[in-house]
């Protein structure tokens, strides 16, 4: 392109942006009043006008592409229905498709169909023509559609990972600081890059569980969305690039890259960018701890990333209790001594339980001591322990020392053997409150693990308060929700005498992935030990006994039928409830 074309193409280009305004007042999408609002707001960002509109929430991005592709006359295009073949896709580097944000769709007779998202980038169209040595026919397309698109067809990182191929190798970077910001050198092309791409799009993806995990010809990384695990687009040439990926999170984690052969753990600080662009800045974004875990396989090492943020600390009230068992947890928890267990599986949100009571008790006139493996979470005015087996410091070494510091209240992460459990409720027997958790099925399955750990029937009898059972199910998309007529088994699965009219289901959308569901809340079941549970607990009875008893005295109901009650309030599917319970 000469030189007096350029020019002539970047003034026809500031001219159409200078109509963009104009036009969206006259078909009504904006106001002259906000047209000359983020004119203001242009002036001083300058970023496009459309941009701004967008960051204002005046107009949406595909409204903006719809008004651009009828002022510049030409088509637009939702990605979400293209399926592209990969023919087409490895016409356009990574590399070039990330840096100038185009994804290819499609090749015919007038050259290659590229969709962008600044029609206005005359300088990029250029360039890609001389890169292909064809003619080139831009469509529009929305900023957030292309991203996701490049995601999907290139892979996270895919840029990053190319060249680094390219240079034959990456190393891992010099150690970070405490609290790294995932923002920076998000465009260099190193192993940094990509680590903190993964990082970055699972926090987005409201990701609890980053998974690296190699295999003989092909790597793959999934991340745990509400419970259920999604694998995450990545090149199909990252396996050469496990060890430095590996390396990299072992540089930030403070662990030794040059063992390969032991497990590994460590934790990581990362602080992430703001949550939307032209948000207000709050010093860098929300810090998140990284709990790092390394386990060597077959294969390479595998990774998994627990990612812990402050936002997941609840109080009771915002638990989701129902308002029977938010009042019996409340007056439990204001009891002198006695002890309190929570039981479920791992992953259930027993911890999250614990640290609500927690939370309510902790006032300046009480002691709080904690022993966990490991801490998750970190609470201002309470004494935290984390175990150390290597040294020593187990939960019942740790408990004997908690004892010294005249503790009111005393956490105890998980009772996991005999002289744990017994250390445990001595403590409530003399005068302290006590939470802890069991990995148990149920909540009167609490009291068979106790007395097959050697526990006195006396002891649980007179020491504990309530056996709590949890498990986490997924919350229907209130974006997509809908009313459906109810399957006719449901009736045998909860054992109804009639079915509802109608449940809900998420049909699914992209505020949730086409999944249906959108974040997760707890049902419960609470067996309290009312003096009739402490007959049978003394009697060593089953927990088949236990329940059946308190059903029979309807002082308990099961976490199927509280997930029942779920269903009926709109929150959850029956097929979820079924599935966790």
């Amino acid at each position: 392109m000469t030189p007096r074309t350029e020019s002539s193409s970047a003034a026809k280009a500031a001219s159409q942006r200078m109509m963009l305004g104009e036009m969206l007042v006259r078909r009504g999408l904006i106001s002259a009043e906000q047209l000359t609002q983020a004119l203001a707001k242009q002036k001083q960002s300058g970023e496009y006008l459309g941009a701004v509109l967008v960051h204002l929430g005046i107009v949406t991005e595909l409204q903006l592409v719809e008004a651009l592709a009828e002022q510049l006359g030409i088509a637009s295009v939702r990605l979400a229905d293209q399926k592209i073949e990969p023919s087409i896709i490895g016409k356009v580097p990574a590399k070039f498709a990330s840096r100038y944000h185009l994804i290819p769709l499609s090749v015919d007779r007038h050259g290659l169909r590229v969709a962008i998202a600044d029609p206005f980038d005359v300088q990029t169209l250029d360039e890609l023509r001389l890169l292909l040595g064809c003619p080139v026919q831009p469509v529009l397309a929305t900023h957030r559609e292309i991203q996701h698109a490049i995601q999907q067809y290139y892979g996270l990182g895919a840029s990053a990972v190319e060249q680094m191929l390219d240079a034959s190798g990456a190393s891992a970077a010099a150690p970070v600081s405490s609290a790294q910001d995932l923002g920076e050198r998000s465009d260099e092309a190193s192993v940094i890059a990509f680590v903190n791409q993964v990082i970055t799009q699972a926090v987005k993806d409201r990701c609890t569980d980053i998974h690296i995990e190699p295999y003989e010809t092909y790597m793959r990384i999934r991340e745990r969305i509400d419970g259920i695990l999604y694998e995450m687009p990545i090149p199909q040439d990252l396996v050469r690039l496990h060890h430095a990926v590996v390396s990299r999170i072992k540089v930030m984690a403070n662990l030794d890259i040059a063992e390969r052969r032991l497990p590994q753990d460590g934790r990581i600080k990362v602080r992430t960018a703001a949550a939307q662009p032209g948000s207000p800045s709050n010093g860098g974004g929300d810090e998140l701890d990284l709990r790092v875990s390394v386990l060597p396989t077959t294969f390479g090492e595998a990774i998994d990333i627990r990612i812990l943020s402050s936002t997941m600390l609840y109080s009771l009230e915002e638990l989701g209790l129902p308002q029977d068992y938010l009042q019996g947890l409340v007056q439990l928890i204001e009891r002198p001594h006695g002890i309190v267990f929570v039981t479920g599986p791992t992953g259930s949100g027993k911890t999250t339980t614990l640290y609500a009571c927690l939370s309510r008790l902790n006032l300046t006139d009480r002691k709080i001591i904690t022993i966990e493996d490991p801490v998750e979470y970190q609470i201002p005015g309470i004494t935290q322990i984390q175990v150390h087996p290597k040294i020593g410091l187990s939960f019942a070494q740790g408990l004997r020392s908690m004892l010294r510091h005249d503790p009111d209240i005393m956490m105890v992460g998980e009772v996991r053997d005999p002289e744990t459990a017994e250390i445990t409720i001595r403590s409530a027997l003399t005068g302290h409150l006590v939470f802890s958790t069991l990995h148990t099925n149920d909540a009167p399955g609490g009291v068979s693990r106790l007395l097959d750990m050697g526990i006195e029937p006396y002891l649980i009898a007179s020491s504990v308060l309530c056996f709590i059972g949890q498990r986490l199910v997924r919350i229907i998309c209130p974006s997509c929700k809908e009313r459906v007529a109810p399957e006719s088994s449901l009736r045998e699965h909860f054992k109804l005498a009639e079915l509802p009219e109608f449940v809900t289901r998420g049909r699914g959308c992209n505020a949730c992935k086409g999944t249906g569901f959108k974040g997760r809340r707890a049902i419960y079941e609470f067996l309290m030990v009312d003096e009739q549970v402490q007959q049978l607990i003394l009697q060593r009875s089953s927990s088949h006994d236990i329940l059946r008893d308190a059903q029979r005295r309807s002082i308990m109901r099961t976490m199927r039928q509280d997930g029942w009650l779920r269903v009926l309030d709109g929150t959850t599917t029956p097929q979820e409830v079924l599935r966790v319970t």
